[in-house]
């Protein structure tokens, strides 16, 4: 299939950008990498991902404003967002809320640390 689905991983740990990339490569996806939403929103002009795999914590830009700007603009705002968050047993130390995650656009969400094939579900439900 030469039309393979493109995603884009974007985390601020390489360790998890490169499991998840080797486990999308491994089930027949082209993956893309960023390590913050400043690089990411880069890619995501050049390269028309299907599909954003977005981290929430990170650096420059985290995962709610940038998804909010995937949504916003014309050019992207049909490309899939899945947020990755580990928010939930983090709330009362961090910035984050869900409600934060419930007021942006995101199209699903998978909770860190994440499970690789509850991930892949995720990713196969959203690109069909």
């Amino acid at each position: 299939m030469s039309d393979k689905h493109l995603i884009l991983v974007v985390d601020d740990d390489p360790d998890l950008v490169e499991s998840v990339s080797m486990k999308l490569e491994s089930s027949g996806f082209r993956v893309a990498k960023a390590y913050d939403g400043v690089e990411a929103w880069e890619k995501i002009g050049q390269e028309k991902p299907d599909l954003v795999l977005l981290d929430v914590m990170m650096p420059r830009k985290d995962g709610y404003e940038l998804c909010r700007e995937i949504k916003a603009d014309p050019g992207s705002k049909d490309i899939v967002v899945v947020l990755l968050t580990a928010v939930a047993e983090n709330v009362k130390s961090s910035k984050y809320t869900h409600q934060d995650g419930k007021s942006t656009p995101a199209d699903d969400y998978i909770a860190k640390p994440i499970d690789l094939d509850k991930l892949m579900e995720v990713v196969k439900d959203n690109l069909n």
